[in-house]
């Protein structure tokens, strides 16, 4: 599997959210987070203050306009479906794309197969410690959107 579609961010970016990979949904959308019941975007916009965004162009609005840059840790690799535990044969995505061209003050996780895979992947590379963040993914249902908006409030001070 090739990831297949690009980072969002620019040159104000100062957060990185790195996920593992898109999902089978996601990469239908050709975007990031495209599960209908992935809570990203409604934990995102709960953080600033914001509405949810329901385009791709609004989502990817909202990220540049609060300083967000999203990727993800893998740019190709053996996968069955969505599951996360399937990754097999990981190509690392190319992160100095962004941390050379943007002001990150720090990296976070959506979730522990990305902070795990960077840590394996990326870690060595980048000189950066990732903070993790719990998984906005419906599979992780131990955590209601309150919780998580609570616990990603941590973007909003990097900001």
């Amino acid at each position: 599997m090739v990831h297949g579609f690009e980072p969002v961010f620019d040159g104000d970016s100062r957060v990185l959210v790195l996920g593992s990979l898109p999902s089978v949904k996601s990469r239908e959308q050709g975007f990031y987070y495209g599960h209908p019941q992935n809570r990203f975007w409604r934990v995102v916009a709960g953080v600033f203050g914001e509405g949810i965004p329901d385009t791709i162009a609004a989502r990817k609005a909202l990220l540049l306009r609060c300083g967000v840059a999203v990727w993800d840790v893998v740019a190709e690799c053996d996968i069955i479906g969505s599951a996360d535990s399937s990754i097999r044969n990981v190509v690392p995505a190319d992160l100095s794309r962004i941390l050379d061209a943007a002001p990150i003050r720090a990296i976070f996780a959506n979730g522990g197969t990305a902070e795990r895979l960077y840590n394996k992947h990326q870690r060595g590379l980048t000189n950066r410690e990732i903070i993790r963040l719990p998984s906005t993914s419906p599979a992780n249902a131990a955590w209601n959107i309150n919780k998580l908006t609570e616990e990603w409030q941590k973007i909003n001070v990097a900001v």
